[in-house]
């Protein structure tokens, strides 16, 4: 198949997905695809999984950290889809064999109280319209090779979505310091990473209002009632069959991640 085209370019990196099967950049194939032709190859993959059942809810960030944002040559954060599908509940394991490199990072997650789209969106602003803030876990699964890609790569592959898990613990936004909100990542009983709120963006609230904003330039926004992944305030690590994940927060609980294959889930079910 010949990439150089938005449907193209969609159903090649759906066909990495369902094959478990890491590919090229789409950059190398398809010169002439810019960022915004990228967000349409994102929006074609939506659509195409909405049109066979999925649902949209809510809306994630990528490369928040200013040093990935220096790597990649950008200033600002880069915007996702959330869809059904990627929900993981707390208590199961990761499905590896629906993978293909996957890696976990913690974020600050938000539930939106408000439906909020830019411009001109503060801080302050895209706070208000959070109702409840949790600590969640986001496994990322790039369908290039080795994370290897182009801005434009990423944008068109989701930002590497797969799953995510959102903790029980909830707090208001206005009874929880998320500068300061500290995580403690453990791999298999080893601290492998610390941050705090101020990892992501300066402040999570920053992020969520950059997103906002991204969005409204768009003609899209935040809807009220869906969630937000802030990004990762670490880096991700990769996850493996046995491997036990945690992140440790202050105020916002302990989250447990472990990876399985679905013949080992099968074998403890048993």
């Amino acid at each position: 198949m010949t990439i150089n085209d938005v449907a193209s370019a969609s159903a090649a990196l759906r066909s990495a997905e369902d094959q478990r099967q890491a590919r090229g950049r789409i950059t190398d194939e398809w010169t002439g695809l810019d960022l915004a032709t990228a967000h349409q190859v994102q929006a074609e993959t939506v659509r195409a999984k909405v049109a066979e059942g999925d649902r949209v809810v809510g809306t994630k960030l990528g490369l928040t950290s200013r040093a990935k944002q220096q790597r990649m040559g950008i200033s600002s954060p880069l915007t996702a889809v959330l869809l059904e599908s990627y929900v993981l509940p707390a208590d199961v394991p990761v499905p590896l064999d629906r993978l293909i490199q996957p890696r976990v990072e913690p974020e600050i997650v938000f539930v939106m109280g408000k439906r909020l789209q830019g411009p001109g969106v503060t801080a302050a602003t895209a706070l208000a319209a959070v109702e409840r803030v949790h600590a969640g876990f986001e496994v990322i699964d790039s369908r290039y090779r080795d994370y290897s890609f182009a801005l434009p790569d990423v944008v068109a592959d989701n930002a590497s979505s797969a799953c995510f898990v959102v903790g029980s613990t909830s707090v208001a936004p206005d009874q929880i310091d998320l500068l300061l909100e500290a995580v403690a990542l453990s791999v298999n009983g080893q601290t492998v990473a610390t941050a705090t709120g101020a990892a992501v963006q300066g402040h999570p609230a920053e992020a969520l209002a950059l997103a906002a904003n991204e969005l409204g330039s768009r003609g899209l926004a935040i809807e009220a009632g869906e969630i937000v992944l802030t990004g990762g305030l670490t880096d991700a690590v990769p996850i493996g069959d046995g491997d036990q994940i945690v992140a440790e927060f202050t105020h916002l609980g302990a989250l447990v991640l472990t990876g399985a294959t679905s013949k080992k889930t099968g074998e403890d079910n048993a």
